[in-house]
């Protein structure tokens, strides 16, 4: 019996990474597979980048999750949202569908991690069956690389990087607030899906909010200080607006950093240093909001935009 070939997978999130990996690969592995797995919740901009890219690539992007999305999968776990602690969304809208999708055969799956993101691993699959690449990273390639990629391509950013910082569903609980404040005045329907989504959680006698500290009418009721105080970010880093403050980022953004040590009232507590780590200060400042209590921890959280705290956030206990 002829052992079929490995095959080559790559899933395109919408977000930049993925989409600079897929242009960055596309001569390379001409037999590449691309996918997209669609929450059923995803940003208008998100679905209009993936066609984009579908065109670029030269080819379809299989479209998972077609028939069961959010919604589906809402009704299964009892209208139960999705939390930092409970992310049965990831696993079922995006890492299962993968897992389906390639079934036993033997698989490369290309992960879009660049060389300055060491701490990042992404969500991969336990089957050994499946094996990960990391192009990005064995070709020592950075954000500005990425970006570069990019606007050579023609294919530039997606658009909700404008008032944005990071592709996924738009009710995701890891945004941050101003990017609520951006939903509401962008896609004002979709705000009104997601407080719906909350409002019904409420009723049903569950305290969860989306964005952690308080309500989303709470939030969109404090929507000019939040906006003045994202606007006072973007200055001092000299961006024209939220895509570049974000793309702008970089490991050690110590007033990023004070801003959590104040929101978490550990000002007093923390002094952090010019050349403190990434790393090194979210250790820190977990280990001292650990140290209060439950106090104020999920701030964090609501605060940082980067998807490494994910892994940090999915690995801590956590008190009611």
């Amino acid at each position: 019996m002829t052992k079929k070939p490995v095959r080559h997978i790559m899933g395109i999130s919408g977000g930049k990474d993925s989409a600079a990996l897929a242009i960055y690969m596309r001569d390379k592995v001409p037999a590449m597979e691309y996918f997209f797995a669609d929450t059923g919740a995803e940003l208008p901009e998100t679905l209009e980048f993936i066609d984009i890219m579908e065109d670029y690539l030269g080819q379809k992007i299989k479209r998972l999750n077609q028939h069961r999305g959010f919604e589906h999968y809402l009704k299964l776990h009892n209208n139960l949202l999705p939390t930092a602690k409970s992310r049965w969304c990831t696993l079922n809208l995006k890492l299962l569908p993968f897992e389906k999708l390639v079934k036993n055969d033997e698989a490369i799956t290309y992960v879009a991690i660049r060389a300055d993101e060491p701490q990042r691993e992404g969500y991969l699959s336990k089957k050994p069956n499946i094996k990960a690449c990391y192009p990005f990273k064995e070709a020592g390639l950075v954000k500005d690389d990425i970006l570069q990629i990019l606007k050579e391509s023609g294919v530039g950013l997606p658009q909700y990087y404008q008032w944005r910082s990071r592709s996924g569903c738009y009710f995701c609980f890891f945004q941050r607030k101003e990017e609520w404040v951006g939903l509401s005045e962008n896609h004002p329907d979709l705000f009104e899906k997601a407080r719906y989504y909350e409002q019904y959680h409420k009723e049903k006698g569950h305290r969860y909010t989306w964005s952690p500290g308080e309500s989303l009418d709470d939030l969109i009721a404090r929507a000019s200080e939040i906006k003045q105080k994202s606007a006072s970010r973007i200055t001092q880093k000299k961006a024209k607006n939220l895509m570049e403050a974000v793309l702008m980022a970089d490991e050690d953004d110590i007033p990023f950093w004070k801003e959590i040590f104040d929101r978490c009232d550990l000002q007093t507590k923390i002094h952090p240093a010019s050349k403190t780590s990434l790393d090194r200060g979210k250790r820190e400042v977990l280990k001292q909001i650990n140290g209060v209590g439950k106090m104020k921890i999920l701030w964090v959280q609501s605060l940082y935009y980067d998807i490494k705290i994910e892994k940090l956030w999915t690995d801590m206990i956590f008190l009611d």
